[in-house]
């Protein structure tokens, strides 16, 4: 069985990969780079993103964190919808470049909420 020191090492490390891919994502779409409409940069962001998501969701069975229970994780994860949602809209459905940069900016404001929630331990970080 893997530790939970395990588990959070990957899960911070899956964070950060995370938001660099996103960063260098966003750079690309905002330098209207044809790379980043290939299929291995369209792909290796699941694999992280599965792996956080998987590592995140192993750690709070281990230590026993009930979403329901603790209003900290609840906002974390309502928080990783909405960022969701804005990544599709700053890499794949925004119809202007001003949507897409607007949705790119308000995802990496989500991004550093949900770092700074799960830190602080609390749904108002600030």
């Amino acid at each position: 069985m893997v530790d939970y020191l395990t588990l959070k090492l990957v899960h911070q490390t899956t964070v950060l990969l995370s938001i660099a891919g996103f960063a260098l994502r966003g750079g690309l779409m905002l330098a209207d780079s044809s790379l980043l409409y290939r299929r291995w940069m369209r792909s290796w962001p699941h694999l992280i993103d599965t792996l956080l998501l998987v590592s995140g969701i192993w750690m709070a069975v281990v230590i026993k964190l009930n979403p329901l229970e603790h209003p900290w994780l609840a906002s974390k994860l309502i928080a990783l919808l909405v960022y969701i949602g804005l990544g599709f809209v700053a890499l794949r459905l925004g119809r202007t470049r001003r949507i897409r940069v607007a949705a790119l900016l308000a995802a990496v404001l989500c991004f550093v909420y949900i770092a700074l929630v799960g830190l602080n331990k609390t749904p108002l970080p600030f």
